[in-house]
């Protein structure tokens, strides 16, 4: 009984612990990678301000090229909305929908929602910017991880999570936009 009852006692104070150091971690999650194109903003706006445009350079078409796709609403308004259906497991299932597009200072905004393979919700945002004889494009997302789960934030690198990702979106983006 007496090693119980330390197993015990040690297991709730790993778990106090948790929860203090939880409660000072901020749940906001936030990640941006940039990229110089050499074409007229105008340019690459026309490859960013809708989902079926940011569909051709998206990097997450790799993992499954014959994922489902159901698409809705009007091609660059607020609603237009895709959802995705994949048997591989790594792109999972879920929707993106257009929450507002900033045509003058080209920015797109969007709101994930993925299903699988666990349930979770992101903004994510597109903006281009004219730089000298090209563009500047930002590409980031925003998230809120809930307490007391804050804690993997500690443990979390979002550069190897996801950079390698955005590299090659944005790299694709910058193909797409400086071919004549």
């Amino acid at each position: 009984m007496k090693i119980l009852k330390k197993i015990i006692l040690v297991l709730a104070s790993i778990l106090i612990l948790w929860m203090v150091v939880a409660a000072f971690i901020s749940g906001d999650c936030v990640y941006e990678k940039s990229i110089t194109i050499h074409a007229p903003s105008e340019k690459v706006w026309q490859q960013t301000n809708t989902l079926k445009a940011m569909d051709q350079w998206s990097p997450w078409n790799d993992l499954d090229p014959g994922m489902k796709k159901d698409w809705t609403g009007t091609s660059g308004k607020a609603g237009e909305k895709v959802c995705w259906d994949s048997q591989n497991a790594a792109a999972g299932k879920g929707c993106q929908e257009v929450m507002k597009v900033d045509a003058e200072g080209k920015r797109i905004d969007t709101e994930m929602k993925f299903l699988t393979p666990y349930e979770s919700e992101a903004g994510a945002y597109v903006k281009v910017v004219p730089e000298g004889n090209g563009s500047k494009v930002t590409w980031g997302f925003t998230s809120k991880i809930p307490y007391p789960f804050t804690v993997m934030k500690m443990f979390m690198n979002m550069e190897n999570a996801i950079g390698k990702d955005y590299q090659k979106g944005l790299s694709r983006l910058k193909e797409l936009s400086e071919k004549p």
